[in-house]
């Protein structure tokens, strides 16, 4: 069984795997939306507090930036519901599973650079521009190392070791299959 392409080894049909890949990466946004409804709630705040007058330039450049990209991550968290809403029923399934696997891509990235900014703008205001501009580059390359380069060293190590096993002539089957990712 651990020889047989995934589709194979499930024995699903295509629509049952779509229903299955919609289902997993619902959960993912599940996950990844409450964190962006609090960045979110917290960052609208922010204006509303004694010091935000106190702000300088750079600091309220910052504070519009990150709130609209935490705005944005949260559309692209939310727009697989409206798409499959709008679609429901269609037979756009697959179609829907494919557009939505790319909207939560795309928001992962737009979350990073919020998180960026949002550490970034705490820490000016608290520490000072330097430390600042550390804390938010530190916190791009946490992102950026563990939502970009783990998954890719983790499909290497999995996918290397069955193109060995299998030869290259069956290393179609082994391209990761569309839907979430």
């Amino acid at each position: 069984m651990a020889d047989r392409p995934p589709e194979q080894a499930r024995r699903e049909t295509p629509l049952e795997r779509a229903d299955r890949n919609f289902a997993e990466l619902l959960q993912e946004l599940r996950v990844t939306q409450t964190g962006v409804q609090i960045l979110f709630a917290f960052l609208l705040t922010l204006a509303f507090t004694q010091r935000f007058p106190t702000l300088d330039t750079v600091q309220r450049v910052t504070y519009v930036v990150t709130l609209l990209l935490a705005m944005l991550a949260a559309a692209l968290f939310t727009a697989p519901a409206a798409l499959h809403r709008s679609l429901f029923q269609q037979n756009a399934k697959p179609v829907i599973v494919k557009v939505s696997s790319r909207l939560a891509t795309i928001g992962m990235g737009v979350l990073m650079l919020a998180f960026t900014g949002s550490v970034l703008l705490v820490v000016d205001v608290s520490l000072g521009r330097v430390a600042g501009i550390a804390a938010g580059a530190g916190t791009l390359l946490v992102c950026v190392s563990l939502w970009r380069v783990l998954p890719w060293v983790v499909r290497r190590a999995v996918v290397a070791p069955r193109r060995v096993s299998r030869g290259p002539e069956n290393s179609a089957d082994l391209e990761p299959p569309e839907g979430p990712r």
